[in-house]
């Protein structure tokens, strides 16, 4: 059959995501890969200058999505089909991109099988850099380290000629945090039992810029998979936040190469074993089947993530599904050895590879053999016959003069961020349209900025829209006629650059124009706890919550999602400033007024429970863990559950409340 691309809907129960945390993200990235001095002596020294080069240290111009639940409802998500005789390819544009399914059509006796960890939900959680992320499929990670800001976004979306005749699905966007565009080019030859994707990452500014790219492939993961890959040595990453370098396949008593056999979760990145002639990993089950994924030589890490065997492990795997489905590791491909490295891209160049994504089948006795040089051996084979590397570097070359052909039928549209950047910076990027039109609502004031030297005024009142924090940005805005909004926006940019007296100054001045004095009293209020004064921050935040309540109360029209959000997510960090400062009464003073919807929110009911604690009322307290509370937005590592509960109570913490990634 003729391979064919269509149109469908993938229905899922799903978490609606909310709206977006209106509150400028200034504190430094709580990322769990980072190393610290001391943990970088005796690494390689092109890996030491990658970890160094450029790591994120602001999430800024980004902003949180926080504002997700757990309740879920049947949902229906845009999608792209994939199909030919041998695979069925399912992506979602308006969720990163992510292509949610691989499926391998049943021949002959062989049944249908499922290549990828399918998520039969889609459940938001805090894993991403800006907050919402979900797990399952293959995502496209850009950015920085951790899992991308767009693991939740929409991407623009379109069809293509494809290098065979056939029909490319091309998903391109402007990712913020480097200011970079990118794109991601899917096709499914005829007759292919493999899945090709494009990708490039381009750099059309006047300087050199970090780049990180990790393909995320989660995996099913039950007691006999097995993840190989042509590698006899790995470096090591777990709660101990260092990177040691440790054999393959076992490690302290344990083949490591089968998820299930470590206990915690661990990240392990393959070092390339001198023999290996190309990049590629697999997850074979136990009668030797499942998927391959290899790539041409640019694409040269490869990593192993393990959940682990553990109680805490499995509980993150329960959060991010229903409990009781089978559970998933994930196998990647990177740009760098590791995750903690950012590579140089220069100025004007781009960074372009192909990947291919199908199954494999191997002999089990060889792949889950003693010898692991045999097994991987073994796979290595298998992959040479169902798809030559030579096959692989065809294909690229093939696609490459594709790689700037224009959208022929758009399928769906992204943030309009890329319109403006190309209008602003007069950008020339073939085959990734970002047009005028795209420009929407929160973009536009930058638009006007741009063109007339001046942010227009807001048409009604409403929290401050996103602030943009690149150089030229921020030189617009030095020369901007001064008003509260501009003097907001300044001290934004001048925040994120490093200046910190200087953003200081500027929310000062706006301060003394600004009728809506909260916005700007909560970035000092930033400021001033980061500097060690929490006192003097607890008093801004409690002044900020009670300029943004009595805005509300005295406001019409209001009750639009930026308004509800900026009051959760002020009052969270107004009650712990409060807390941290020791001001139970002005602690329990905000609480007061919150609106009782919002009370029952996990991170207010986590807040209750320490203000509680704070009164003396450690009972009662304890009684709110017992009647349950739920943190949507839990971070990844984060253990404010297990050590809550331990000055609550010497009980032993419940399996619900247990998240811990490390031994106690």
């Amino acid at each position: 059959m003729a391979t064919t691309v269509r149109r469908a809907v993938v229905t899922l129960p799903a978490a609606p995501l909310g709206p977006e945390n209106p509150l400028p993200p200034l504190r430094v990235l709580d990322e769990v890969h980072v190393l610290d001095e001391r943990a970088r002596a005796g690494l390689p020294r092109d890996m030491v200058r990658q970890i160094g080069y450029e790591p994120l240290r602001s999430l800024l111009p980004v902003r949180l999505n926080d504002g997700y639940r757990r309740e879920r409802a049947e949902t229906g998500f845009e999608a792209v089909v994939l199909e030919n005789e041998h695979l069925r390819a399912t992506v979602l544009p308006g969720l990163g991109g992510r292509l949610h399914s691989l499926v391998q059509l049943p021949t002959g006796e062989e049944p249908e099988r499922e290549l990828l960890y399918r998520n039969p939900v889609f459940q938001p959680a805090a894993f991403a850099l800006n907050g919402a992320w979900f797990s399952g499929g293959v995502e496209w990670n850009i950015g920085a380290t951790g899992h991308t800001t767009l693991s939740c976004a929409p991407l623009h979306a379109a069809l293509v000629p494809a290098p065979d005749g056939g029909t490319m699905v091309r998903l391109w966007e402007w990712e913020r945090l480097r200011n970079l565009p990118f794109q991601v080019d899917l096709w499914l030859p005829d007759a292919s039992p493999f899945l090709y994707v494009g990708v490039r990452v381009r750099n059309p500014h006047e300087r050199p810029a970090p780049v990180y790219w990790w393909s995320n492939i989660a995996v099913p993961e039950t007691p006999g998979t097995r993840v190989l890959a042509p590698a006899d040595r790995a470096w090591h990453f777990g709660c101990e936040r260092s990177l040691r370098r440790v054999p393959v396949p076992e490690w302290e008593g344990a083949d490591r190469t089968y998820p299930l056999h470590s206990e915690y979760p661990a990240d392990w990145f393959y070092e390339p074993a001198e023999d290996a002639d190309r990049p590629w990993i697999a997850a074979l089950d136990t009668e030797g089947r499942g998927l391959v994924q290899t790539s041409t030589a640019l694409l040269r890490g490869r990593k192993l993530f393990v959940w682990g065997a553990g109680r805490g492990g499995r509980r993150w795997q329960e959060w991010l599904t229903e409990p009781g489905t089978p559970g998933y590791a994930e196998i990647q491909a990177g740009l760098a050895r590791t995750q903690l490295e950012h590579v140089r891209l220069e100025a004007g160049a781009e960074f372009s590879w192909l990947e291919a994504y199908g199954p494999l089948a191997a002999d089990p006795a060889a792949v889950h053999g003693a010898d692991w040089p045999a097994a991987r051996g073994e796979a290595e084979r298998a992959l040479g016959a169902a798809l030559p590397r030579e096959r692989v570097e065809a294909a690229y070359a093939a696609w490459r003069p594709y790689a700037d052909r224009e959208p022929e039928q758009r399928l769906a549209t992204g943030s309009g961020w890329g319109a403006l950047e190309v209008l602003c910076g007069g950008l020339k990027l073939p085959g990734t349209p970002f047009e005028e039109s795209e420009v929407g609502e929160v973009e536009r004031p930058w638009l006007e900025l741009w063109r007339g030297g001046a942010l227009p005024a807001p048409e009604r009142p409403a929290p401050p829209g996103p602030s943009l924090v690149a150089p030229h940005w921020r030189d617009m805005l030095e020369t901007a006629p001064a008003d509260p909004l501009t003097e907001y926006h300044l001290g934004v940019a001048q925040w994120h650059a490093g200046d910190v007296a200087q953003a200081v100054r500027s929310w000062e001045r706006g301060l003394a124009l600004a009728p809506a004095r909260w916005p700007l009293l909560r970035c000092l209020a930033v400021a001033d706890g980061l500097a060690g004064d929490s006192g003097r921050a607890a008093e801004r935040y409690a002044e900020a919550f009670a300029d943004l309540m009595a805005e509300c109360r005295d406001g019409d029209g209001r009750d639009g999602g930026a308004w509800p959000a900026a009051e959760a997510a002020l009052g969270q960090e107004a009650m712990a400033a409060q807390l941290a400062a020791g001001r139970t009464r002005e602690a329990r003073e905000i609480w007061d007024r919150l609106r009782p919807g919002q009370r029952e929110q996990g991170r207010f009911r986590l807040l209750a429970a320490r203000l509680l604690v704070a009164e003396g009322h450690v009972a009662a307290a304890r009684r709110l863990f017992e009647d349950g509370i739920e943190v949507p937005d839990l971070r990844e590592g984060d253990e404010v559950l297990s050590e809550i509960w331990s000055t609550l109570t010497d009980a032993p913490l419940p399996s619900r409340y247990d998240f811990r990634m490390r031994p106690r």
